[in-house]
């Protein structure tokens, strides 16, 4: 087999583009169909999920360690940022926000999250937005809970803190406009 470029320990947190924060909780050797795989166990607590990745196909699908903290910096200034509303369909918007949240990519699902964050004193969201918006303000919180050793809520309340700190701004600036 060839030398590894990623190589994740036991314990660690690592990201998988589908499912978020999950943590490695096991190396396994397996015989599938007569061949010889190694295998990284992965737990996703949320979801209450085992995922089995062979090792030589952890870079392929988009693994990765947790993000650094200049990723995860990038991204909390991502949500203070002025919400970009798109006027296409909403179907088109919804594929958009989906491959975003599922490439894993920190600052885009930050993107997501500030795009379809409500502020208590704005519109209510659809059904399907609300849908979209909690699994990518989850799927953040997940990672910045990991990074910083809290537990969701707390990652979440923190992001909802910021949300809420730009929508005032940019929601009186709407007020100022009319």
């Amino acid at each position: 087999m060839a030398a590894k470029a990623l190589s994740f320990d036991v314990g660690d947190y690592v990201v998988y583009p589908k499912h978020g924060v999950g943590r490695v909780i096991e190396l396994q050797r397996s015989e599938i169909a007569g061949m010889q795989l190694e295998l990284y166990v992965l737990r996703f607590e949320k979801e209450r999920m085992t995922l089995r990745v062979p090792t030589n196909k952890a870079e392929s699908v988009g693994m990765r360690k947790l993000s650094s903290d200049k990723t995860m910096q990038e991204a909390l200034a991502t949500l203070k940022g002025k919400p970009k509303v798109k006027r296409t369909m909403w179907s088109r918007r919804a594929q958009e926000y989906e491959a975003k949240i599922n490439s894993g990519d920190l600052v885009s699902i930050a993107e997501v999250t500030r795009d379809l964050f409500r502020a208590d004193d704005q519109p209510e969201q659809s059904y399907s937005e609300r849908q979209i918006f909690e699994a990518a303000s989850s799927r953040l919180a997940r990672e910045l809970a990991a990074m910083e050793q809290v537990d969701e809520p707390k990652a979440l309340e923190k992001i909802l803190d910021i949300l809420n700190q730009a929508a005032a701004i940019y929601n009186k600036d709407k007020v100022l406009e009319k």
